[in-house]
Parts: C-alpha cells; sequence; structure tokens
C-alpha cells in the first residue's frame, strides 16, 4: 500500500486498516496520544491524518462513549510503526480492528518524520491511499484523481439531521453543530441547564434560547452560507455566544470579517496560546485548518488570543457585548484542559 501526494512523492508501507483507497487533504498532527479520539473527531472529515509520534496503537480503542462522534471521520490514516499489542484496562478492541470495521485505510512503515517535514515546507497537499499492491502495474494518477475536501460542504456530511434536546433545565443553550466534538457537549452539560443541538443550517435564531455555542467543524467556513447568515440574525440580540474553533472562524465572518487558510495548519495537543488581557501563555489542543484575519475584524471587536507560535489568532471579544469564540480546543479531548475555565466563565455570563 502507499501514499501518493498530488506532486508525485509516493511513501511505501504496509496496510493495517481497510483494504481500501482513499483520498483526501494530508495533514500531520503531533500529539503524542489520542488517536481515538482524533480520529472520531469530524473536523478531521475529508483529511488523510500523518501522526507524527512514532508509536501508535499501543493502548487499543476503548468502547464508543469515549469517540468524539459515532464514527471514524479520518479519510484515512498514516504511522511511522503501528503496535500490534495493545495494553489498557479500557481497550476493547486493536486500532487495526477498528479500522477494518469501519472501512478506513492505514499504512504503517511510513516515513512520517520525512512526510511531516514536506507538508511542513510546501503546506498541506492532496493525496491518496492506494490499496493496490506496490508491485501492481498501475497508470500514473492524474491530477483529476486527487479530490479537495474542501471544495464540498463538509460541515452539511458532519452535522446531524435533526434538533437534540439534553437535560431540562430552566437555562438554555443552542449548541449549533458544525461537527461537534462531544466533549464540548459532556463540558456544557449542569442541571440548570437544557442544551438543544440543532443542524448547521437551523435556523437557530428564532429558537428560544439564553445563550449560542457555534461548534467545531471541517473544512472552509465560507462553505456555509446558511450558519453564517443565521449567525447575523442572532447578533442582532446581545444574548451570550461562544464560539470553538471553526466557530471562530464563522462569529468573525458573521461580524464582516474574514478568513485566510494557513500553511499546513495546527494539530497537536501543546500549542502555546497567549491572553491578549492577561499575558498569560496556555497550552492547548487544536485541530484546525483555517484562521481569521485580525486586521478584518471591525472595531468593535478585538484579538483575545493569540498563537505564541505564529502569531495567528487564536480568540476574539466583542469589546462589549457577551460574544467570544477561542480557535483552540477548551474541552480538550485529546489534550491539555487548562482552558476549560472558559466553559465556566460563559455559563456565568449567561445570568449576567
Amino acid at each position: 500500500m502507499k501514499l501518493t501526494l498530488k506532486d508525485g512523492t509516493v511513501f511505501e508501507g504496509k496496510s493495517f486498516g481497510a483494504p481500501v483507497s482513499a483520498s483526501g487533504e494530508v495533514v500531520f498532527n503531533t500529539g503524542m496520544v489520542g488517536y481515538v479520539e482524533s480520529l472520531s473527531d469530524p473536523s478531521y472529515a475529508g483529511q488523510i491524518i500523518v501522526l507524527s509520534y512514532p508509536l501508535v496503537g499501543n493502548y487499543g480503542v476503548p468502547e464508543r462513549k469515549y469517540f468524539e462522534s459515532d464514527k471514524i471521520q479520518a479519510a484515512g490514516l498514516i504511522v511511522a510503526d503501528y503496535s500490534e499489542n495493545y495494553s489498557h484496562q479500557l481497550a476493547c478492541e486493536s486500532l487495526s480492528e477498528w479500522l477494518k470495521r469501519s472501512g478506513v485505510p492505514a499504512i504503517t512503515g511510513v516515513d512520517t518524520r520525512a512526510l511531516a517535514k514536506k507538508l511542513r515546507e510546501h503546506g498541506v497537499m492532496l493525496g491518496i491511499i492506494d490499496a493496490r499492491p506496490v508491485n501492481a502495474v498501475r497508470r500514473r494518477l492524474t491530477a483529476s484523481a486527487f479530490v479537495d475536501p474542501n471544495k464540498e460542504n463538509l460541515v452539511a456530511r458532519v452535522s446531524i439531521k435533526k434538533p437534540e434536546t439534553y437535560g431540562n433545565g430552566a437555562t438554555t443553550i443552542v449548541i449549533v453543530d458544525c461537527g461537534m466534538k462531544e466533549n464540548i457537549l459532556r463540558s456544557l452539560v449542569r442541571p440548570e441547564i437544557t442544551i438543544v443541538r440543532v443542524p448547521w443550517d437551523y435556523d437557530f435564531a428564532n429558537e428560544p434560547h439564553d445563550a449560542l455555542v457555534i461548534s467545531n467543524g471541517p473544512g472552509d467556513p465560507n462553505m456555509c452560507g446558511n450558519t453564517i447568515e443565521n449567525l447575523k440574525r442572532a447578533m442582532l440580540m446581545p444574548k451570550p455566544i461562544l464560539g470553538i474553533c471553526l466557530g471562530t472562524q464563522l462569529l468573525a465572518l458573521a461580524a464582516g470579517g474574514s478568513t485566510y487558510k494557513l500553511k499546513y495548519g495546527h494539530r497537536s495537543q501543546n500549542q502555546p496560546c497567549v491572553d491578549q488581557e492577561t499575558g498569560r501563555c496556555y497550552i492547548t489542543s487544536q485541530n484546525h485548518g483555517y484562521a481569521v484575519d485580525a486586521k478584518s475584524l471591525p472595531h468593535d471587536w478585538a484579538v483575545w488570543f493569540t498563537n505564541a507560535n505564529d502569531g495567528s489568532v487564536e480568540g476574539i471579544k466583542h469589546k462589549s457585548k457577551a460574544w467570544r469564540a477561542v480557535q483552540f480546543h477548551p474541552e480538550a479531548a485529546p489534550g491539555p484542559t487548562d482552558t476549560a475555565w472558559i466553559f465556566d466563565e460563559f455559563i456565568r455570563s449567561i445570568s449576567i
């Protein structure tokens, strides 16, 4: 089995997932753990994940309740060294078994260090995992064979199809599911709160609520025109709004700002982000390929967090209203929970 990049570079290895081919955007993640959460994160829809940490699979796969969605969302997986033997008290099956059962291809034995360096220098690239034997006679892949997932509305693919309700508290929070990680839901559940989870294109502005959350999700934020228009209507009311990851970009677009695609994105659990109000630096979990253009923000908005590595926007905040958003993942899963306080602060803002 092999991975072919659009520029013709080939990386060969051994299959340990489903014996099928797949195409997508090849991205790298530098996290040392968390392959279960990452593979089930809807933000990875349409992407082939390269894990730069060499040893993968050694703690197996737990039961469904530890996933971030109901299935593997990534198009494929590339690792250096797959561990066939796993050991963990919560493990129910091996990573290989999970991949095969889910119909997702994976390759081991690849020089992921060289592959990650290539993506870092040239930016994310389109690629194809080819399930045919390496020594098989094959035709050269044409440019049209490489499918760019960002030209599709990936959010529409991964969002729920109809509203769902959790809890029966007096305070109602509407979560717009653009590909929401389930730990966001877990982080917001309180006895006093009712959560109404709605599809990405649902007219949530007319849904009775006390506060609004715009979730993470995959792809180009400009593909979510319906969400942006609904957000504009919701912003005519002074109710608290919290955006997470893609939600930050959507909130910025609704406010009149713009976004751009990062060269190779931020995908890891050790991204340093600086709070511009306090100067404190937090270590955060991230998974995004687009960012907000700070210069495009209207005068009544401010940059809340910046990335200490490249200076990109990691959070925005309205100067007078309770509207704010973070590009990183305060719910972690995987990664540090240093910024979990953002959920508590958001909930307190509802009653102010």
